[in-house]
């Protein structure tokens, strides 16, 4: 054995019990992940993970190449580090960097447990994800295409160039529908009559007739008046949001030789079809950014922190590691996903609080404020002490109380296990739940005292339990403590980014974690803040998140003008598109469709007068909003104005979410 591969199984050896304690905590706090193989990789084989996203298999492109250049210099030149890279899969596979410390290795380590929770039990990846075994896909996706690749009879630049051509599509799929391959047999009326012409055609060229006679007889017009005859064709009947599936089922490749589209051959379609698949493998990954980060940043923290998961003489390096993590510059999504799931705990706690308040004589919602000691209900709600020093209080825990595992309490007092340093494992979910009481915290402790007036008359409005107090100290005599976690978990299964800002980012929050919106303006020539609304920083939020942060394109037309060009509308939310990476893609499109492509889009369009005009009277120009088609048909790209009215379905009224695909506002 070289000493490389010692040192790893040192490394493996000494985190074994760290390893399995991690998974015991994560289950006692109510966590159901996925089992997690760990990997011990050095610092090029942890670039490597990561280029390829988080599997040791991909097909070969030079995509990964890049991407590994630039993590390494990320990691060399910029102080950045990878703590932990872990894949969606069942079981999960997490890998752990030889050169972190022991307190890096535990922190990433309940990182990864809570991120295996959240793979196993979050809708959208179980909608994606149908495969069981991700890196076997993947590694048998690689193997074909390195086929296609090795083969005499294909061009391997042409593999690639073909790869190219559909990775610039790889984020326009469905995201809310669960991925279905295309059936490969299934063609348009549209298209049968195109192929029709094409045999016409091939059949013209073996009469081996005059080209004067073709131009005579059978000249373009009358060629095309064949794909008219039956009458103008408009598919598909709604707008598609999956352009890859439909390249897959009705595109065609252009053949520069030959100057026009021909049919697919097996490995296009089946590369295609590939592609497609694993776009919808990480889709889920994307739509959950915020939301994962911040569930696997939040458990972390209770484990690492909270439960002393992080031994005294790891615990100053492990604020180092949080610290990192939670202050990287620009849009943090740890952060912003910590934070909230902070906030959903407090909300839904301070609502357990409030319900039972409003239920003792005499208090309503217009007098909770005049009547309650707020001091008094912050050292009522205070954690039992025996669950919080179970060390010091471990001969007096009862068996039969709900709290407390019978079990482990007997093995702590046999001493089966250092409770000092395990106290977590005498309790149970309802016990750690009390112990870990998000609203007792420090900087907590003003939270229910902050609660509006509106939310008092809205929770006063739908409680249904009559049962009534005599005084608060009785109202809060059995509190329920798991009340935020439940609600955390509930809320884990079932959203995602945009749903999760879009219910849960409200004023409170803004306020208390300081957000706001910035923009830049034409009279300054530089960003300033413009608002602290919630409403304008959720929009501007959720923009980032709708279809990947990516513009939306749908399929509009795939017989437009009746000559079987495609037209792709652009789903407008006010923010416009790089014209120039939408001339780039268009031409990548037309590779995958073999005959002109169009798009339909809405740019603002500012004059400079009225910039200066702005700058003199210090605000913001009003900018028009212009529709646009741009069309490539093989050797240019044109650009022509259209009327409002061909234009005017594809703007939303209001941000459009991307939501709920049948609420749009368009």
């Amino acid at each position: 054995m070289n000493s490389d591969r010692y040192e790893a199984k040192r490394i493996a050896e000494d985190l074994e019990e760290p390893v399995d304690e991690a998974s015991n905590l994560a289950e006692k706090l109510g966590l159901q992940p996925y089992p997690v193989n760990y990997w011990i990789v050095d610092y090029d084989e942890m670039n490597e993970l990561i280029a390829y996203g988080g599997f040791q298999q991909r097909y070969p492109h030079w995509r990964w190449g890049m991407q590994y250049d630039q993590q390494r210099k990320q990691s060399q030149f910029l102080g950045g580090k990878a703590f932990e890279i872990v894949n969606n899969d069942d079981p999960s596979h997490a890998f752990l960097q030889e050169s972190n410390s022991m307190a890096d290795q535990k922190a990433v380590i309940t990182h990864v447990e809570a991120h295996a929770d959240f793979f196993a039990n979050n809708e959208w990846f179980g909608m994606f994800s149908d495969d069981p075994d991700a890196a076997a896909m993947l590694a048998r996706h690689s193997e074909t295409i390195q086929e296609y690749m090795q083969d005499p009879d294909i061009e391997r630049a042409a593999v690639e160039k073909w790869i190219d051509h559909v990775l610039c599509l790889e984020d326009n799929i469905d995201q809310h529908r669960p991925f279905a391959p295309v059936e490969t047999d299934a063609r348009d009326e549209v298209l049968d009559r195109d192929e029709d012409v094409e045999d016409l055609e091939a059949k013209l060229d073996e009469l081996d007739l005059s080209e004067e006679v073709v131009g005579q007889v059978f000249d373009e017009d009358w060629l095309e008046a064949q794909r008219d005859d039956d009458g103008e064709v408009t598919f598909p009947d709604e707008p598609e949001k999956d352009v890859i599936g439909f390249l897959r089922q009705h595109g065609m490749a252009y053949d520069r030789d030959a100057e026009k589209a021909v049919t697919m051959t097996d490995w296009q379609r089946e590369i295609l079809e590939i592609l497609r698949r694993e776009a919808y493998y990480f889709a889920p990954q994307k739509m959950t950014k915020v939301m994962n980060e911040g569930w696997a940043s939040y458990w972390e923290s209770t484990m690492m922190s909270k439960e002393a998961f992080a031994a005294s003489d790891e615990f100053v390096k492990y604020a180092d590691h949080m610290a990192q993590v939670l202050g990287s510059p620009g849009f943090n999504p740890y952060k912003l996903g910590l934070e909230l799931w902070q906030y959903v705990e407090n909300t839904e706690n301070r609502r357990e609080i409030v319900e039972r308040l409003l239920r003792v004589e005499d208090i309503t919602w217009r007098n909770l404020h005049d009547r309650v000691d707020f001091e008094q209900v912050q050292n009522l709600i205070a954690p039992d002490p025996e669950l919080t020093d179970v060390p010091s209080h471990l001969d007096g825990l009862d068996s039969d109380d709900p709290r407390v595992d019978a079990e482990a309490l007997e093995d702590a007092r046999d001493g089966e296990f250092d409770v000092a340093k395990y106290p977590w494992k005498v309790l149970t979910y309802e016990g750690l739940a009390e112990r870990h009481y998000s609203l007792v915290e420090p900087q907590n402790r003003g939270f229910v005292s902050r609660v509006g007036q509106e939310e008092l008359e809205r929770v006063s409005r739908y409680m249904f339990d009559d049962a009534r107090y005599e005084n608060v100290a009785e109202a809060l005599e059995d509190i329920d403590y798991t009340r935020g976690w439940d609600r955390m978990r509930e809320i884990r299964e079932s959203h995602n980014d945009v749903t999760f800002l879009d219910e849960f980012l409200t004023q409170e929050f803004v306020d208390e974690n300081d957000y706001f919106t910035y923009e830049y303006t034409q009279s300054t020539g530089d960003y300033r803040v413009t608002s602290t609304d919630y409403e304008d920083v959720k929009k501007k939020l959720m923009l980032r998140f709708t279809n990947f942060g990516k513009p939306t394109i749908v399929v509009e037309d795939g017989n437009y003008n009746n000559r079987n060009e495609l037209l792709l509308s652009h789903k407008y939310n006010g923010v416009m598109l790089d014209l120039g990476q939408a001339e780039d893609t268009l031409e990548r499109v037309f590779e995958l469709w073999g005959r002109p492509v169009n798009l339909k889009t809405i740019v603002k369009e500012l004059d400079e007068h009225d910039i200066e005009v702005a700058k003199r009277r210090d605000r913001e120009p009003e900018p028009d909003e212009q529709g646009k088609l741009i069309r490539y048909d093989g050797e240019e790209i044109t650009t022509r104005d259209l009327d409002w009215d061909e234009v005017e379905h594809l703007a939303a009224t209001d941000v459009d979410y991307d939501t709920k695909p049948d609420e749009w506002l368009a």
